[in-house]
């Protein structure tokens, strides 16, 4: 039986798919070349320090370098991609060397150490040539080329939506590298060590650079994880086991995971039940994700759930359904349930069906959604419902109209554990979906 192929063995397939994805693209907004920049370093001002290279997703999903900064690739149909990649002659820093994995034989590949070189070596542009990539001085002055036409983007951003297998595979690969760093910051979390400590525990197990992660991970030790993009890492370890929530994920050849995962303190407390029952929830919408699905309905559900969560708990006085007319479930979910994941964290296309459609809003009392469109085959998204005791939404609330709808001596009992996020990674089919996150976890406990 043959083995099936690694992520790399399908680069091939990958790279004619998105050819002819992209030549459609092209020839419906009247171009016929396409030069994509990966992006440049930028230097911290007033220092000869550069911030970390993330490069232009466009080029991502062309060419798996994660750093090749100045590099352009040159898009014809037709013809092959022509990849003019940037080698600097520098003796401070090691010069990259030329590409030699077995994804470059899809490639015509020219060293070059300039911007003039790489000018140099390109056809004097015309206005049927698109440019895609940050507006560096370089690029400005190539009139009478297109810097990002608007419509080609939407165009592009369509296709990248639908996911090819070489994607998929890398995708899974993040979630696996993701779901390890988790586990090793569980044992962590068990030794009583700092959000700082947990962090390190995270990065050692997956293997990669805090630069190299897909996003800055979240890890909020009690009442910080009531800020949903809580940004520090608190050095001390806790004097006494504290709840964590853990938001982190893993990259690989550009693609990332996005996991997320709550633990109480102890088991059989208040806040336990609260999570046991949020991960209940959780795994019940991912059992409805399909090809089809229209997402902002699942958002809505979502709402519902964790209404009837706090009501059985003590939290709120009136019924589920008021409790969502009312809005009042928003202030204990203000994010949307998920959006779309790939080369991005946020990834693009979640707001149009089509490349020309018009945008579709999110529901009027729920401006966060990031998804609102019905999900595809070949999709990727997150679903991470939540439930949050954050200040700065339930101190007004306290003294407002709808006060007496909720327990607030039970808000106080559950508020120094912050709230509770879980967040699980799923690729789209057409009758159901393949939970990459669940999957990874499953396969480091067998």
């Amino acid at each position: 039986m043959t083995a099936p192929l690694g992520p790399d063995g399908l680069h091939p397939a990958h790279l004619a798919e998105i050819s002819a994805r992209s030549a459609r693209a092209l020839e419906a907004c009247g171009f016929d070349s396409l030069w994509i920049h990966a992006g440049s370093e930028r230097t911290a001002f007033l220092d000869d320090q550069t911030y970390p290279f993330r490069p232009n997703p466009h080029f991502s999903w062309w060419v798996p370098l994660p750093d090749a900064p100045d590099s352009l690739l040159q898009i014809r149909p037709g013809h092959r991609p022509r990849l003019l990649f940037h080698c600097s002659r520098d003796f401070w820093h090691l010069p990259p060397s030329l590409p030699e994995a077995d994804w470059v034989r899809g490639f015509d590949i020219q060293p070059v150490a300039s911007w003039p070189e790489v000018l140099a070596a390109l056809p004097p542009p015309d206005h049927r040539t698109a440019v895609l990539g940050e507006p560096v001085p370089a690029l400005e002055g190539l009139a009478p080329a297109v810097l990002n036409p608007p419509t080609l983007l939407r165009w592009l951003h369509e296709q990248r939506v639908r996911k090819t297998d070489f994607e998929r595979a890398c995708l899974r690969e993040a979630s696996r590298l993701g779901a390890k760093g988790h586990v090793a910051a569980r044992a962590a979390q068990d030794a009583g060590d700092s959000e700082f400590g947990v962090h390190q525990a995270f990065l050692a197990a997956c293997g990669q650079r805090e630069m190299e992660l897909p996003y800055r991970a979240i890890v909020a030790r009690g009442t910080n994880a009531a800020t949903l993009h809580y940004q520090n890492l608190e050095r001390a370890r806790p004097g006494k086991p504290t709840s964590l929530l853990i938001d982190a994920g893993a990259s690989f050849r550009g693609y990332g995971s996005d996991i997320t995962r709550t633990r109480p303190a102890r088991s059989g407390d208040d806040f336990a039940a609260l999570v046991s029952g949020l991960d209940r929830l959780q795994q019940s919408l991912c059992a409805r994700v399909k090809a089809g699905l229209a997402w902002p309905q699942l958002h809505l559900d979502a709402h519902h759930g964790i209404a009837s969560l706090l009501r059985e708990t003590g939290v709120l006085r009136i019924s589920a359904d008021a409790a969502v007319d009312s809005g009042l479930t928003s202030l204990f979910l203000p994010h949307g349930l998920g959006h779309l994941l790939g080369l991005q964290v946020h990834d693009v296309g979640g707001f149009h069906d089509a490349p020309l459609g018009e945008a579709i809003p999110p529901p009027p009392r729920h401006p966060a959604l990031r998804l609102t469109r019905r999900l595809q085959e070949g999709m990727v998204v997150t679903l991470e419902p939540g439930i949050y005791f954050i200040d700065a939404l339930l101190g007004p609330a306290r003294h407002g109209p709808k006060s007496s709808a909720i327990d607030w001596n039970r808000i106080d009992q559950l508020r120094p554990h912050g709230g509770i996020r879980i967040e699980d990674n799923l690729l789209v089919t057409g009758d159901g979906s393949e939970n990459l996150t669940r999957q990874a976890f499953a396969a480091l406990s067998s």
